[in-house]
């Protein structure tokens, strides 16, 4: 009888060993994960500049819109005056070039000459704010300093002879006319950052000189938005 070669036992792995392998995979894909997760976690968080900048754009809104309340106010002041002065140059200057203008009195022109010395001077202070607010403040000092001018060359013209005066005054009447259009851009503009800052809207329109060709106030009751 022939012998048969006795078959060596086939080796299993071990249950332990392959669970080891298993337990090594799942902690590193964890450990990998939980790592992912920490760097989005760093790289999400704001660094110090960032902070900085953050902090700087509140405080800049906050300022610009202190500014813009201290500006309103400065400019209906001055719109309440400006009303008072115009009412008085529509006589001397009248828009209607067919009319026959008046003539105003020595003190009474005085007074208007005082009256923008302090407008020129109140709006002379240039504070540094946001772009938008920088346009309205500006608008309203080139008024103010245009309708000085406006006063002192009809002033001036009273000195002259006859037949130069007229072409003064019709240099006066279009300066006038010059600040209050300017005046009514830079209203419109205080308008519209007045309503952006949450102060709803805020009229200092010019009343005393209508048709000019100069922007008016829309119907919007003020302090709405």
């Amino acid at each position: 009888m022939s012998s048969r070669t006795a078959r060596a036992p086939r080796t299993r792995p071990q249950p332990s060993v392959r669970r080891s392998g298993r337990t090594r995979y799942v902690v590193t894909i964890l450990l990998a994960v939980t790592i992912a997760g920490s760097l989005g976690y760093l790289f999400a968080l704001p660094d110090a500049t960032q902070v900085a900048v953050a902090d700087m754009q509140k405080a800049e809104a906050v300022r610009d819109v202190q500014q813009i309340v201290e500006l309103s106010a400065t400019a209906q002041a001055t719109a309440d005056d400006l009303n008072k002065v115009l009412s008085g140059l529509v006589e001397v200057l009248p828009q209607d070039r067919t009319l026959t203008a008046s003539s105003a009195e020595p003190a009474e022109v005085d007074e208007w000459q005082r009256v923008l010395r302090q407008a020129v001077d109140r709006h002379a202070e240039t504070p540094s704010g946001t772009t938008a607010t920088n346009v309205a403040r500006a608008g309203f000092r080139s008024a103010v300093n245009a309708m000085a001018i406006t006063v002192d060359a009809y002033a001036a013209s009273r000195q002259l002879p006859a037949n130069l005066r007229q072409t003064f005054l019709d240099l006066a009447a279009r300066q006038r006319s010059a600040a209050v259009m300017a005046w009514s851009v830079a209203a419109t503009q205080l308008d519209q950052i007045n309503v952006n800052a949450g102060k709803g809207h805020q009229h200092v329109y010019l009343t005393s000189v209508p048709g000019e060709g100069a922007m008016s106030a829309d119907t919007v009751p003020e302090g709405t938005d």
